[in-house]
């Protein structure tokens, strides 16, 4: 039965926010209209960062991929290249984000699970065999280990002949949000920002095509933030990274212009529009008043949406097909860069080759058949939706201050503030639900008593025992000498404090593995366990 229907309000209260029934000219003042909306392609950018937006160039199609062995993520990224995705995204099992290799004990029973197991430069030369590295951008989520995942990726392209100075893509490298949402970390926050650091000024000196960090709300808003709390502590997130490479003694102007962003396009369509408007505002004035940037690629913020995992239901899974096509189509009316969308079949497994070829051509119907990329920021002056701008970027800068207020991100993260705020909202979020007030189709309304199963992707367990085999055969082929020569010395520079991505190259040649350098490493820094707050 379907429940009916409240009684017509003047204001409805959505996630805390009070929306009126009609927004009006007196919404806005004229002052604001002038100054704060502006062109696109010009600052503060809430319009877009290009003048002429997907007129000009469509965002980059990125679909995420990653599962079971390195050759069978190969084969779903040539059938996704071959679909018309015009950018590559890898995905990587448990025990690879937490760095350890496929045969530790503690790997047992993920190995190739939730993305592709990556032990050594042996599985990176066939995750991307046949493919020229200088010829596709490819984006890479890993954190806690990013800077060993992007020395082996800079020893393939050596190896493939490649000029590492032509390679374009984007490495995840957001040690922040993992304290913050996803909590899959394994150095505690300073030498993790170290880390991340030493990426910055590697990418800065050597790739000047490569984002080296991308700053990730995509995981607060999963771990159930609200929109203006995945703004806020993102950017804050951001501004963090920013001070720490101008301690290390960078220019602003050398790296910012590289630093990208990753962000969730939920379920409220002109709230996620707004978001995203309010995200490209609020950095432009970061960067160019609190930071000083004079380039004025440093004031853009660039970034990549993903339609939103927690929004999925198990439940009649085809109706995930048009909660991401709502969503996919905020993304591209609020202006991003690039895009991700998911499966209907991820709320239960893996994207079968189907599902993900479903999403990938929603995302061609919306650029080729909806009409949305025919002029820039088609929402720019609607009274409603620079009203949410409005309200977002103020909740966002009060999140912003106070954060500033305790002394910035990692002592707020020792001192669990962003954590128990999303908390809270996910605690509130969740009672919404089950009171009936918040309704999830298929879940808690509109539901069926019986549903047919649809196929899925399943992983088995010999994925791990072949894994394990090939990477012991490894250790029994490469220099063992090499190895621990390789290792010794990054060991050395991380207690020296040098950059250590050099040493990782070099521990790379030699195929040492993922765990080895991370365990070199854990050494020096030692582990991070979570304090109660």
């Amino acid at each position: 039965m379907r429940k009916k229907s409240g009684e017509r309000k003047e204001f409805l209260t959505v996630s805390g926010r009070r929306i009126s029934a009609c927004y009006t000219p007196d919404d806005l003042s004229e002052s604001q209209h002038e100054d704060r909306i502006g062109l696109p392609g010009q600052f503060p950018y809430t319009r877009g960062v290009h003048a002429d937006m997907y007129r000009g160039k469509l965002w980059t199609m990125r679909q995420f991929s990653g599962y079971g062995t390195a050759l069978e993520t190969n084969r779903r990224q040539k059938f996704l290249l071959e679909q018309g995705q015009t950018g590559l995204s890898v995905a990587f099992d448990l025990p690879t984000l937490m760095g350890l290799d496929s045969d530790h004990e503690s790997a047992a029973g993920e190995v190739g699970k939730c993305g592709v197991a990556v032990d050594s430069l042996e599985d990176m030369e066939t995750l991307f065999q046949g493919i020229p590295l200088d010829q596709v951008s490819v984006s890479m989520t890993i954190n806690a280990p990013a800077a060993m995942l992007m020395a082996m990726y800079l020893v393939l392209a050596e190896k493939q002949g490649c000029q590492v100075s032509r390679l374009s893509g984007t490495l995840q490298n957001d040690i922040l949000k993992e304290y913050i949402a996803q909590k899959e970390w394994i150095y505690p926050p300073e030498p993790s920002m170290s880390l991340v650091t030493d990426v910055i000024e590697f990418c800065t000196h050597h790739l000047p095509r490569y984002n080296p960090v991308s700053i990730s709300g995509y995981h607060i808003r999963e771990a159930g933030s609200t929109a203006a709390q995945e703004l806020a502590f993102t950017l804050r997130d951001g501004i963090e990274y920013v001070e720490w490479c101008l301690d290390r003694g960078l220019n602003v102007d050398a790296f910012a212009p590289r630093l990208s962003f990753f962000f969730n396009s939920h379920n409220d369509f002109f709230e996620e529009i707004a978001k995203f408007r309010a995200a490209r505002r609020i950095w432009a004035h970061l960067m160019r008043d609190r930071f000083e940037a004079k380039d004025e690629r440093s004031w853009k913020c660039r970034f990549h949406t993903q339609t939103a995992g927690c929004s999925l239901t198990s439940q009649q899974p085809f109706t995930n097909v048009v909660r991401t096509t709502i969503q996919a189509l905020a993304g591209v009316l609020g202006g991003t860069n690039s895009l991700h969308t998911n499966s209907l079949d991820e709320a239960l497994a893996l994207p079968t080759e189907e599902a993900a070829q479903l999403a990938l051509r929603t995302q061609q119907i919306i650029a080729h058949e909806s009409g949305v990329t025919n002029t820039a920021d088609p929402f720019g002056g609607s009274y409603f939706v620079e009203t949410l701008t409005n309200e977002l970027e103020k909740d966002a800068q009060q999140y912003i201050e106070d954060i500033d207020a305790m002394g910035g991100m990692i002592r707020a993260i020792h001192e669990g503030f962003p954590q128990r705020e999303i908390h809270e909202a996910s605690y509130q979020y969740q009672k919404a639900i089950e009171a009936g007030e918040q309704t999830i189709v298929g879940v808690n309304d509109f539901v069926v008593e019986t549903e047919s199963p649809i196929e899925t992707l399943r992983i088995g367990e010999e994925v791990q025992a072949e894994q394990v085999q090939r990477l012991r055969d490894l250790r029994t082929r490469r220099s063992g000498k090499g190895v621990k020569s390789a290792l010794s010395a990054l060991q050395k520079a991380a207690r020296d404090r040098q950059n250590v991505m050099p040493f990782l190259i070099s521990a790379t040649r030699e195929y040492a593995t993922l765990g080895e350098m991370c365990d070199t490493l854990r050494e020096v820094y030692g582990t991070y366990q979570e304090t109660a707050w």
